[in-house]
């Protein structure tokens, strides 16, 4: 699996990256990219490494196949076989095409099975913070952290700066330390949501009036990038989710920063964020 990633990585360190030079810190999508993002997360190293393995499983079924029919039409061509066999059945055949689809399929669900369970959850979780999606940005909470809260909603085309990226930048980042097992809570409160970050390895459905969970823990520090990946409406194209992983010393220096910034969950006085206008184009 080692060298099945180091592999992914020197074909993607071969591939040029477009844009400013901003943009070598931030994990977008680069002109003519093959593969996936870095990985920027234990789960996506195993999603990368399981990739990575069925690529080459379909690759050798493919070049069997392929070979098989050039062989048959090869073989078996009209000046070549004028009589051909009435053979209707082949017990050898019928039982190898049958059995070698189930060990492959054994051999792939195996690992499969494992990065279900491996990305479900963190029993261990040192932090938690909950994403809420709604129509069309989204919200977090930090409710170990000083249980604050904000709105993330797309920067529009015409209020970006330079280095900014279009469609995935947000006026509020969501901060988190690297080298931290993070809990992630996911939920919506109108309708069907997704929240996506491919570089972390993350994709799971947000759900109104339920929570899912997944965890993750960011192995870099970067600015990582997603959007949602359920058709939620009109706005769906304009709700990204902005990442910044940074050091723990300075997560904690934000955290006390972000205390005086943004409201309290609990805090009834507190007023109530909404999408500005201009989030969507």
């Amino acid at each position: 699996m080692r060298i099945l990633r180091k592999v992914g990585l020197a074909i993607a360190a071969l591939v040029p990256i477009a844009g400013d030079a901003g943009l070598v810190h931030a994990e977008v999508p680069r002109n003519w990219q093959l593969g996936f993002d870095p990985a920027a997360s234990p789960t996506m190293e195993r999603i990368t490494d399981f990739h990575n393995l069925l690529l080459i499983i379909i690759t050798l079924i493919t070049i069997f196949v392929l070979g098989l029919l050039l062989y048959v039409m090869y073989r078996f061509a009209e000046k070549r076989n004028p009589t051909p066999s009435r053979t209707t059945h082949n017990t050898t055949v019928e039982v190898l095409w049958t059995v070698i689809p189930v060990v492959i399929l054994v051999i792939i669900a195996i690992p499969s099975f494992k990065l279900l369970y491996y990305a479900d959850r963190a029993e261990d979780a040192e932090m938690t913070i909950k994403a809420i999606g709604h129509q069309w940005y989204w919200s977090y909470e930090y409710p170990d952290d000083g249980n604050f809260t904000f709105d993330a909603t797309m920067v529009a085309t015409e209020d970006l700066q330079a280095g900014q990226n279009r469609l995935l930048d947000t006026d509020n980042y969501v901060v988190l330390p690297v080298d931290t097992k993070i809990r992630l809570l996911i939920t919506a409160s109108d309708v069907l949501h997704s929240f996506s970050l491919p570089a972390l390895g993350v994709k799971l459905d947000a759900v109104p009036g339920r929570i899912n969970e997944t965890w993750v823990e960011i192995t870099r520090e970067g600015t990582f990038y997603g959007q949602c990946s359920e058709i939620c409406g009109t706005g769906h194209s304009f709700m990204p989710i902005a990442v910044k992983a940074v050091s723990k010393e300075d997560y904690a220096a934000w955290v006390e920063t972000a205390k005086q910034e943004f409201a309290r969950i609990d805090d009834p006085a507190a007023p109530t964020r909404v999408a500005r206008a201009g989030s969507a184009e």
